[in-house]
């Protein structure tokens, strides 16, 4: 049966062993792409056949290297200097848990060692998120879109099948498969680290939340945090309160804002997200359609071989040859367009789905600050009513005081957080549609120089 904890193991996460044109999922600083890490040669040993399915060993240990360095994205960064540090620079599944190790190197006098390595698991980063978004100093900020959860459900469901299917299966066919299915599980298993690493590096590039005490903690703190999941009251409370906050939303979506920038801002953003998100959703069917066709072209394949040894043994040595030659080909093609597929899943599917959920914590912002400018207005209708009854004056004119200074202040910090935003947003989609077209390319020129070799190839035996 299946190996009973399905491990996968990323030391040095960006190791460098293998294809040259696969990328982080948000890489958009320019550098090396980043490759997708073969299995072991333990996942390769040679393969016995038996009676009962083989375990399938998950485990992959890539080359060593500096994982600190070429890792922060320079768009994401909100000031210039280096003073502190963060990278993923190891990771290890564990059934349904990732262990991260996170790796901190810094000058700031708040943190007691200059460089500290601390393990942590994915609900360590919700808490750190959930912080952040309940903490009222905040409110003028967009706070950086939580990391998703692991989910290598659809892999471990193809290695089980795999595994069970064993013992109807060649040797060959056997081990092509479940190196295919082992490189998809450590691709997936790898974007997981990236997209808890970019989390973390937005935090450290920002001049306000990498100064906050449950960051710091979640740097320095070298045992478990030991944080729980919220429980069925909390869960139930935080779906209630966004509830009420998309209720609120409608009745604010009326309010003319006092100031014309953030009008623009507010009928932009909705915009803005209604259409990336529905392009996100194209993005994701294309690429499974990609990945359709790729599988197609490997049953086309398996088919034609199967095909070809058929012929050699009824004695058409020849043309078994020829339909062995059409199957090798097959096989190229479907491994470039399996490429061509993760590419454009990397470079503009995952592109799409940081930015809607990075626009989703902009729209957040944006009813936050209309709920001061809501509460203002009320305070100032209270001062009045206090005022003409020349009663509570006191108390009427502190709470008008007090809605005023919030309204002013996050409106200050609202502004540059959404012309920062754009900037950054602007910057990434030029860089990551620009290497997806250049990927195309690429692939297209490598189909087309494939089929002229083969057509080539095929002429001479004729």
């Amino acid at each position: 049966m299946l190996a009973s904890s399905d491990d996968a193991h990323l030391n040095g996460v960006n190791g460098n062993t293998t294809h040259e044109d696969e990328f982080h999922p948000l890489d958009l600083n320019g550098h090396d792409p980043e490759p997708i890490p073969t299995p072991s040669k333990q996942s390769q040993q040679q393969y016995t056949p038996s009676t009962t399915p083989t375990a399938i060993d998950l485990e992959s240990e890539p080359p060593e290297l500096d994982s600190r360095t070429n890792r922060t994205e320079e768009v994401v960064d909100l000031n210039t200097d280096n003073n502190l540090q963060v990278d993923i620079s190891d990771a290890l599944s564990e059934r349904d848990k990732v262990k991260y190790t996170v790796h901190t190197k810094t000058t700031l006098p708040e943190f007691a060692k200059p460089e500290v390595s601390v393990v942590r698991e994915h609900e360590e980063f919700i808490w750190l998120h959930n912080g952040l978004t309940d903490n009222e100093d905040y409110a003028g900020f967009i706070i950086p879109p939580a990391p998703p959860r692991p989910d290598f459900d659809a892999s471990r469901e193809k290695l089980q099948k795999l595994a069970e299917g064993e013992a109807t299966m060649t040797k060959d066919e056997f081990q092509k498969m479940k190196q295919e299915l082992e490189q998809e599980y450590l691709a997936t298993f790898k974007k997981t680290v990236a997209m808890h690493e970019v989390f973390l590096q937005r935090l450290a590039a920002h001049p306000v939340f990498r100064k906050d005490t449950n960051f710091r903690v979640f740097l320095e703190y070298e045992n478990e945090l030991a944080v729980r999941g919220r429980n069925k009251k909390e869960v139930v409370g935080s779906f209630f309160k966004r509830f009420t906050q998309s209720a609120d939303e409608v009745l604010l979506s009326g309010q003319k804002d006092v100031d014309d920038f953030f009008e623009r801002e507010k009928n932009y953003i909705v915009e803005y997200h209604s259409h990336i998100k529905d392009t996100m959703n194209k993005a994701d069917k294309v690429c499974k359609l990609k990945r359709n066709i790729s599988d197609t072209y490997g049953k086309i394949a398996g088919n034609v071989e199967k095909w070809g040894q058929m012929e050699t043994a009824s004695g058409e040595k020849d043309f078994g040859r020829f339909l062995a030659r059409i199957g090798e080909i097959f096989e190229r093609l479907k491994k470039t367009e399996a490429r061509c597929g993760t590419d454009e899943e990397l470079k503009l599917a995952d592109t799409l789905r940081y930015f809607s959920r990075e626009s989703e914590a902009a729209k957040d912002l944006l009813y936050r600050r209309m709920r001061c400018l809501a509460n203002y207005e009320s305070a100032n209708k209270n001062l009045e009513r206090a005022r003409a009854k020349n009663r509570d004056i006191q108390k009427a004119e502190s709470d008008q005081a007090d809605a005023c200074r919030k309204f002013e202040d996050i409106s200050s910090l609202a502004k540059s957080e959404l012309l920062e935003l754009k900037k950054r947003r602007v910057t990434a989609f030029k860089k990551n549609l620009t290497d997806f077209v250049d990927l195309q390319v690429k692939h297209s020129k490598t189909k087309i120089s494939l089929l002229q070799s083969v057509v080539a190839s095929l002429k001479e035996d004729q």
